[in-house]
């Protein structure tokens, strides 16, 4: 029976694993001995129960794949290295992801420590008053609202680069998240940066570079998202560019080789790193590997513009496709199913 190496256990890596187990010999490699639905995790900060319905063992999804715990250092042939073990592959899928700051993703830990940490941050946010949020991307955004509809004595400052919340989704959506934050006590500071040392939690007073004074008795980045390619760039110096984005096919091979499959995050395809792309990649990697063992062509990979979902809080939210904006109660209902739909494709 073939061998197929899988590295990263998140939505590429997981479907990629499950698809192929009962007809490969797989052996699915991450740092972390679960699959997390990290689109709902923020939830977790202000109600660490929902961690149970957001997480699995990959051992409870997967009944035949191995699942390895580590991280993937190097590729050498047809070996992928993790520590002072060789993992042999006929067939490598990478799906590394990617780096956020904590809370958000999390490496080199076990479902019970980032549960514990998780806990520690509710805490800590339960004893703070002042709370900065650095960024108002989509994390930043969901945080802030998260917080806000559930911490009514938080004071909250988002303090943002750009002229406009969640710039890259349209001007509706980046109004309709401006007044739904402001009404629920939000202070949003647009085109200023937070000067120095960047800490996820500190308790300590910040300045931006226009000089202005924010106080702080937590704090969060939400800004920065590198993917996780350090081993790929190791192996392959010339596959990986400036940002950390391995160089990826329109099969979703690694440039150069064809029995090596990149997807998620890492991959430099121009879209939205989401779970729908994510899973989308998984798709057409798990039938390429297929096609690969019965002689067939491989599929391509075709971009399609996809309903993106964010979340603020529990009862709202806002959904975009393209220039469509809907906003309200649909949107985190929608959003809800999805997560169910998944969590139950796994579990069951």
């Amino acid at each position: 029976m073939k061998k197929v190496a899988i590295i990263g256990g998140g939505f590429a890596g997981s479907k990629i694993a499950k698809s192929l187990e009962n007809d490969f010999d797989v052996t699915l490699i991450d740092t972390k001995d679960y699959f997390e639905f990290t689109p709902s995790i923020l939830s977790a900060i202000t109600d660490p129960a929902c961690l149970e319905d957001i997480q699995i063992m990959h051992t409870h999804y997967l009944k035949k794949a191995k699942v390895i715990i580590g991280r993937a250092e190097k590729i050498s042939g047809n070996e992928v290295f993790v520590g002072k073990r060789k993992i042999k592959f006929d067939y490598l899928a990478i799906s590394s992801g990617s780096k956020y700051s904590f809370p958000f993703k999390e490496h080199d830990a076990l479902i019970t420590s980032r549960a514990n940490r998780l806990r520690n941050h509710y805490e800590d946010l339960h004893n703070s008053k002042n709370v900065l949020i650095i960024g108002g991307g989509l994390s930043g955004v969901e945080l802030a609202a998260e917080i806000a509809t559930k911490c009514h004595d938080k004071k909250i400052t988002i303090v943002h680069a750009m002229d406009r919340l969640i710039e890259r989704q349209p001007e509706k959506a980046s109004e309709y998240a401006k007044r739904f934050l402001e009404k629920k006590g939000v202070k949003i500071i647009f085109n200023e940066l937070i000067k120095g040392n960047r800490k996820v939690r500190s308790k300590e007073n910040f300045f931006t570079d226009r000089g202005k004074k924010i106080e702080s008795d937590i704090a969060f980045l939400c800004v920065g998202i590198t993917p996780n390619s350090d081993f790929i760039r190791k192996s392959f110096p010339k596959l990986v560019d400036k940002k950390g984005y391995a160089s990826t096919d329109e099969s979703l091979n690694l440039k150069g080789f064809r029995n090596i499959f990149v997807g998620g995050d890492v991959t430099d395809i121009k879209e939205e790193k989401t779970a729908q792309n994510s899973i989308e990649h998984a798709k057409v990697i798990a039938s390429n590997i297929i096609n690969l063992e019965r002689g067939k062509p491989l599929n391509k990979y075709v971009h399609k513009e996809r309903a993106m979902i964010l979340s603020l809080g529990r009862h709202r939210g806002i959904l975009t496709y393209k220039n469509f904006v809907i906003a309200g109660i649909i949107p985190s209902m929608i959003k809800r199913h999805i997560q169910n739909k998944e969590m139950g494709s796994l579990k069951g």
